[in-house]
């Protein structure tokens, strides 16, 4: 049904399953349906407290969700980073044109977003950053998973020693707590570092500090562009990769998407940001993979503050609310709307350029071993943060001109 209720060892938890409801009870009814859940593995032991994915609802919340969207929150405001979207999804094409074969490696459009958080470039391979958003975000995705630890819903069990039996749990929190504290902390002294020395790339962080602040706004400023940055790559890197393996797929919306650009844009440069509107068939494309694959397939629980009525069901303050955002069958149910958020426009703005600029240059194949053609699977990876699985595919450079616009 539209709506499904259970009860965890005491936690009442409610999944929505329906958009018209998912909106009514997330968004009209926000005052009282903004706090987020309290997840003692993830959010006490290892500190996502203090980011916007599990930040309680308040004073805290409220202003960094108001930077968030000051600086990229719409079209206009985006324009800034514009930029530095389209280099760095140029430089994604010439890391796929020198190892196509590494597709899975490659997928590091988290670079574009790494740009715009702390004005950071990435090196070619191996870069400490990258490598340090994956095992973190990665640490997030399981310490949040519903079912991943019992602690979660027993949260009295956060308060047992290390070394009593069965207290493991409290070994990994300590260790991802402090892979949690370089991750926030490290990007975030490069900035400052950059910009004692001059040289500082425009980014979030520089563009809040840069006129001052206090000890406090500096803690919300980091952990902001932190999350900005685990959320963001870890989501885009998602969705550029389903983009791909739908293309597999579905190769003739892949030829249909490339006439399309061959006809607006031609052979002589690449997709842009601008060209979004003229390119009606890619855009539609992009959404459709959006919808096709979600990378968040429950997203963030809420928790309701009061006790609520809703389409005649009564929520008990304390619920924790679960937007079900699964791919629908009927496409027209779906709508984006639904993922909110600061930065949605950003990582919105990120994909259709790595989208765009993909087609206008190289054809994505199925991959053939010993002459057989692997055929890829629909299935993905469980977790808060969900990517398609794993698969081999053949990515060729469409012409003479288009090597030469990589």
């Amino acid at each position: 049904g539209d709506i499904t209720s259970v009860s965890i060892l005491g936690q009442r938890m409610v999944v929505i399953n329906s958009i018209p409801i998912a909106m009514s009870l997330l968004d009209k009814n926000s005052l009282v349906s903004s706090d987020r859940p309290f997840l003692a593995m993830s959010g006490e032991l290892i500190g996502w407290k203090n980011g916007l994915a599990l930040m309680p609802y308040g004073p805290r919340l409220r202003n960094s969700r108001r930077l968030a969207h000051q600086l990229f929150g719409t079209n206009a405001t985006m324009k800034q980073f514009l930029p530095m979207v389209e280099l760095e999804t140029h430089r994604f094409l010439k890391r796929i044109s020198a190892k196509p074969e590494e597709l899975s490696a490659h997928p590091k459009v988290s670079a574009v977003i790494l740009q715009i958080s702390h004005g950071y470039a990435i090196q070619e391979e191996n870069d400490p950053f990258v490598k340090l958003a994956e095992e973190t975000m990665e640490q997030f995705s399981l310490s949040s998973a519903s079912g991943g630890f019992l602690v979660n819903f027993i949260p009295i069990l956060r308060h047992v020693p290390e070394w009593f039996p069965g207290a493991g749990f409290k070994r990994t929190a300590r260790e991802w707590a402090s892979t949690l504290n370089e991750f926030i902390e490290r990007p975030h002294n490069y900035v400052k570092g950059e910009m004692a020395a001059g040289r500082a790339r425009l980014s979030l962080t520089s563009s809040l500090l840069e006129s001052g602040v206090s000890a406090e706004e500096e803690y919300d400023i980091k952990w902001l562009a932190g999350t900005l940055y685990g959320g963001g790559a870890d989501t885009t890197v998602a969705s550029v990769y389903a983009f791909f393996k739908a293309m597999l797929l579905y190769p003739e919306v892949q030829a249909k998407a490339q006439a399309e650009i061959d006809a607006v844009i031609g052979d002589d440069r690449l997709p842009r940001f601008d060209d979004r509107e003229r390119l009606q068939y890619v855009n539609a494309l992009v959404l459709e993979v959006l919808r096709w694959h979600t990378v968040a397939p429950m997203a963030i629980p809420h928790r309701v503050t009061e006790d609520i009525v809703q389409s005649g069901y009564s929520i008990p303050k304390g619920s924790l609310i679960l937007a079900n955002v699964c791919p629908n069958s009927i496409p027209t149910m779906w709508r984006l709307d639904l993922v909110v958020g600061g930065w949605r426009v950003l990582a919105d703005a990120s994909v259709f350029m790595s989208c765009a600029m993909v087609l206008a240059v190289f054809d994505i194949t199925k991959y053939s071993e010993n002459g057989v053609v692997l055929e890829p699977d629909r299935e993905h990876t469980a977790g808060t943060i969900s990517h398609p699985t794993p698969f081999k595919c053949t990515i060729k450079v469409r012409s003479r001109k288009a090597l030469d616009l990589i």
